[in-house]
């Protein structure tokens, strides 16, 4: 009741999955990935213990097709299973049971594979391949897009409810504590492809890395935006001057750190980062100046 991709990037060592179906919180079921091993997809009256068992045999060096066949033997309802997997090595596999409702089926290609069930027709899994090889970025924003054109192709013929993206690289996490760069989910929506891509630019703003030559030097005009916007959110008391003086610093970054954009602001410096004041311009807006009526 779902359609999915699994997919390799060899040259940013990671390994994802992103699905959507009409299912609530289609992410707490589907998509399963381990940094250095693979990326596995399982729906279909989904059997989850493909996840943590086929991640298992990815670790130990099997391809992907050696695992399907491993997970399938032992599965007395595999007629009815769909999967996809990719190996530590980018090898695809993909299967379909002749149990699944139509319409079914799968693809692959160089480093991924795409399955579903319950589409309106194949065109939907031939659009997903299609937009993940010419779609340009990293692997989320691919993979993302590739749900999007599934959508625009048909997609599941009962309609709309959840999306979900996991990607993993060695380390990729949070402070680089996991392997779990981003997990990424919207468990009930109207428009849950649409709403998983803006939860997407929201990540890749909060944790994205800063080119340091995108920074840019602190102008007045710049300053009296971030003091009036410190001064909206009660962290400024100041007249709004252009200064960057002490008291200017402390308060923007107080703001900077309670708007979660730390990982992407200069402390210390007399710079800033275009893409967090965009941000907090787009969020806290200059108020509107009220217009004089005629007499």
């Amino acid at each position: 009741m779902t359609f999915s991709i699994v997919a390799y990037d060899p040259a940013a060592q990671e390994w994802g999955v992103a699905t959507a179906s009409k299912f609530l919180a289609v992410g707490a079921v589907v998509p399963w990935a381990r940094a250095n091993a693979g990326a596995i997809a399982t729906q279909s009256y989904a059997n989850t213990s493909y996840g943590p068992n086929g991640l298992a045999l990815l670790a130990q060096g099997l391809s992907a097709e050696a695992v399907l066949d491993r997970l399938l033997a032992v599965d007395a309802g595999r007629d009815q299973r769909q999967v996809g997997i990719v190996d530590r090595r980018g090898r695809a596999a993909t299967f379909t049971g002749v149990g699944c409702h139509a319409w079914a089926g799968g693809l692959t290609g160089d480093g991924y594979a795409v399955q579903g069930n319950i589409l309106v027709s194949g065109r939907t899994i031939e659009a997903m391949a299609l937009k993940f090889e010419a779609a340009k970025g990293e692997l989320a924003d691919r993979l993302v897009a590739a749900l999007a054109a599934a959508q625009r192709a048909g997609g599941d013929r009962r309609g709309r409810q959840s999306a979900a993206v996991l990607v993993v690289r060695e380390q990729g996490g949070y402070a680089g504590f996991n392997d779990r760069y981003l997990d990424l989910r919207v468990d009930d929506d109207l428009q849950p492809i649409a709403r998983l891509k803006e939860l997407l630019e929201l990540h890749h703003l909060f944790f994205g890395k800063v080119d340091a030559a995108s920074l840019r030097r602190l102008t007045p005009a710049v300053v009296r935006d971030l003091q009036r916007i410190a001064a909206q959110r009660k962290h400024y008391r100041g007249a709004i001057t252009g200064r960057y003086d002490p008291a200017t610093r402390r308060a923007v970054e107080e703001l900077i750190g309670v708007e979660n954009l730390e990982d992407r602001w200069p402390f210390g410096t007399d710079q800033y980062d275009p893409v967090s004041l965009r941000h907090l311009k787009k969020r806290y807006p200059a108020p509107k100046s009220k217009s004089r009526s005629r007499p």
